[in-house]
């Protein structure tokens, strides 16, 4: 592990991304913050087109300078790499920082096999590591992260891969050069609940050995309640709630948190029990509504919330954030009702 000096490994800072289309101006995220230690799991949770896919792939490095306006700070290692050379950060990703992505059928490309992508993704940050070496460890990740005969497997095709052998390898090759920072977006939503929670099993032990900062985007609550230790809410390109897992999915601030949550099913609810989904649709980030963005689908919105935009404020808690114009007794009770 590269030393840094104290305090969390990952510091975004009113982060904002744009992007100008034909139709107006996206406003993707919208001075978004946040920070992820080293050995912690940050959960960042909210319906297709909240921001949190933007928000990873801005940490990375991977919007095109010519299509997108970032702004902000991004510090990875006390280093901020908003308006980095190019270069400069292509030599952090990959090695001080790793993305497995959501469909790894995608991302594997299917005319060469698993072991040789793998083991270019070690060569890359290893200009001195021969072919074999590079061979032996690309064999040595496809073991630690559970796929059988790890030899043989190394000289197959993706296709010959199941899915949660795919994801394997996937994090497999996010893993080979051992880096600090670790964002895994979905990466098990096309996968059955049992592999799913191998693969969850998998990020918590490598996670201990190599003591890295992860990032999980998601839009499962159930997936984050068991991996995260702080949870970020994003809705419309914004922070609605911040806190620790048991502060967000236990004592929630937001309506948005409250209706996220009352989408999913309880093992230990009424199993008759009808689930509440969000009414209406997440806004666009061309045309985002005034005021607090979730308004128009807020059963407790006030005029003050069509008209003002919320700050993230303190909810009560140390450390818990909420962006609701809604008086903290008010949502206290309101959430104890809806329960």
């Amino acid at each position: 592990m590269r030393p840094v000096g104290d305090g969390p490994y990952l510091q975004v800072r009113d982060l904002r991304v744009r992007f100008d289309t034909e139709d107006g101006v996206v406003r993707a995220v919208d001075g978004v913050s946040f920070a992820v230690e080293r050995g912690k799991t940050l959960g960042i949770v909210g319906e297709s087109g909240s921001g949190k896919s933007v928000t990873s792939l801005a940490v990375l490095g991977l919007h095109d300078p010519k299509r997108a306006q970032i702004s902000g700070e991004i510090l990875v290692g006390g280093r901020d790499i908003v308006g980095l050379a190019e270069e400069e950060v292509r030599h952090l990703r990959g090695r001080d920082m790793a993305m497995i992505f959501q469909d790894p059928l995608s991302a594997l490309h299917p005319y060469y096999t698993v072991g040789r992508q793998i083991a270019e993704a070690y060569r890359v940050h290893h200009s001195g590591a021969s072919r074999r070496e590079a061979r032996q460890r690309t064999v040595e990740m496809l073991g630690r992260v559970g796929i059988p005969q790890p030899e043989r497997r190394a000289d197959q095709y993706p296709h010959e891969f199941s899915g949660g052998m795919r994801q394997r390898a996937m994090i497999a090759m996010a893993l080979i050069n051992n880096p600090d920072l670790l964002i895994a977006d979905e990466p098990t939503t096309a996968l059955d609940v049992t592999v799913q929670a191998q693969i969850l099993d998998l990020l918590g032990d490598l996670q201990d050995e190599f003591d890295s900062a992860i990032i999980l985007i998601t839009h499962d609550l159930g997936v984050v309640s068991q991996v995260a230790d702080e949870v970020l809410v994003m809705y419309g390109g914004r922070v609605a709630e911040h806190g620790s897992a048991q502060q967000v999915l236990r004592r929630p601030q937001h309506p948005y948190t409250w209706g996220l949550l009352g989408s999913v099913p309880s093992l230990h609810g009424d199993a008759d029990a009808d689930l509440m989904p969000i009414r209406g649709n997440p806004p666009s980030l061309i045309n985002l509504p005034s005021g607090c963005a979730f308004h128009p689908r807020c059963p407790h919105a006030t005029n003050r919330s069509r008209v003002d935009v919320p700050e993230l404020l303190p909810a009560g808690e140390a450390g818990h954030l909420v962006a609701c114009h809604l008086p903290e007794p008010d949502r206290q009770r309101l959430f104890q009702e809806a329960r």
